[in-house]
This record gives structure tokens, C-alpha cells and sequence, in this order.
């Protein structure tokens, strides 16, 4: 059985109100799960609910402070997130803040957290990483690799990269950009591209977006998910 409850965080203002899932019998490892720019959705539950079956404790963070219902608040959405993304060192202080309410939580082994998110998210569990954040490692899928521009810190977290090789919002170039700024940093690193694969792999909602270069692909979502599983085992094992 999954238990689910709130967490709720104070931040800039906000109340910031997560969804931790766990199956009790005390703390385990955990996975911190950063939502897309249309926040905690159906979507990152079911992933979350899936982990605790894997034997994890899942914290959803809501990264915006409020529900955005999909399709109606999309443009809200995109105006949240790109508020966030216009300022990477308040965005990062949000993250920190995020990570230590996580760790402070019953539930959770504090010395055991990971970090994995999906399209904004993805970039955000990137940026934790950047931070130099205590962290066993974090997994993006179909993020944004941009770095902050911020001073770059030692990477300690291993890092994983989920991509599809189509998306328009990350070309090639990003990719390798990514790459070098990760060994350069002394990371762990791993990314992982999908052939023919557009951005949004993951959410099989993903063509309601009616966003070009936006869409489902079924064989990524598996093929990352069981790399996700592999990455966690080695993380935790």
C-alpha cells in the first residue's frame, strides 16, 4: 500500500505544496521528481507511485507554488517557468530549498537522494546537480541543458542525461556543450539518445501540447525508465 501526504515548504512568499509517497516500514532511499513547465500532473504521480513499488520513497515538488490545469493555464505555465528560468540563482536557492525539506522528512534516508526530472524539470535536477548539492545523482529526461551561468561548482551527484536525438529545444550542439561541461566538472556522466525522438518522450499527452517538435514516443519512455531503474539500483544498490 502507498501512503501520500503534503509537504508543504515556505518559499519567497509561496507555500510550495510537494506530494511525498511512501509504503512505510521505515526511511529508504529517495526520489526528489521535478515536473514539466505544466507542474505536478497525473504524469509524475503515476511515476511516483511506480518508484515506491521499486522499493523508493517519491517526493513530487511543486516547483510553482499552484496547479495549472492542462490545456486552460497553459500559457500561466510557460510564464511560471520562464519567470524561474530568468533568474538560475533564485531558481537554485528554490531547488536547495526543496532538496533539505525533502531530506528532513521521516520517510526518507537522508544520505540516499535522487534527483530526476522531465523537460523544465529535467534542467532543474541539472541545475541541483551544478550546485555541488549532496546528492547520489540526478537523471534528466527530455530537459534543457542550458547551464545557469553561474559559478560552476564540483559536480559530486552521478549524472544522467535522457534524450531524444529530434528535439528542437536541445539540438546537437546543446548536447555536446552538456557533455563538455560535465567533464570538465569531474562528473560521473551519461547521456543517453534516442534516434527519431522528439522532446516530451515520456507523456503519452504529449501531442495535446500541439507544440511542433513535442510528442510521445513509447519505446523511449520504456527504454529510459529501465535505464532510470538501473541507474537507481547502482545509485542505492
Amino acid at each position: 500500500m502507498t501512503d501520500e501526504r503534503t509537504v508543504d515548504l515556505e518559499f519567497g512568499g509561496e507555500t510550495l505544496s510537494s506530494v511525498l509517497f511512501s509504503a512505510g516500514g521505515g526511511a529508504r532511499p529517495a526520489v526528489i521528481l521535478f515536473p514539466t513547465v505544466m507542474g505536478i500532473s497525473e504524469l509524475e504521480l503515476g511515476f511516483a507511485r511506480k518508484l515506491v513499488a521499486d522499493g523508493y520513497t517519491a517526493l513530487v515538488a511543486d516547483l510553482f507554488g499552484r496547479r495549472f490545469t492542462p490545456g486552460a493555464d497553459r500559457d500561466a505555465a510557460f510564464a511560471a517557468m520562464g519567470a524561474l528560468r530568468a533568474d538560475r540563482a533564485a531558481l537554485r536557492d528554490r531547488l536547495t530549498a526543496i532538496l533539505e525539506a525533502t531530506r528532513a522528512q521521516p520517510e526518507i534516508d537522508a544520505a540516499n537522494i535522487a534527483a530526476i526530472g522531465f523537460c523544465f524539470g529535467g534542467q532543474c535536477a541539472l541545475d541541483l546537480a551544478r550546485s555541488g548539492a549532496d546528492l547520489a545523482g540526478v537523471a534528466s529526461f527530455h530537459g534543457l541543458f542550458d547551464p545557469p551561468g553561474l559559478d560552476p561548482q564540483p559536480i559530486t551527484a552521478k549524472v544522467v542525461a535522457f534524450h531524444g536525438w529530434d528535439d528542437p529545444m536541445v539540438p546537437p550542439d546543446a548536447v555536446v556543450a552538456l557533455g563538455q561541461e560535465l567533464t570538465a566538472a569531474g562528473t560521473d556522466w551519461q547521456i543517453h539518445s534516442y534516434g527519431n525522438v522528439a522532446h516530451g518522450f515520456t507523456n503519452p499527452q504529449a501531442a495535446a501540447m500541439a507544440i511542433p517538435g513535442v510528442d510521445y514516443n513509447k519505446a523511449a519512455a520504456e527504454r529510459s525508465w529501465a535505464s532510470l531503474g538501473n541507474f537507481l539500483a547502482e545509485l542505492f544498490g
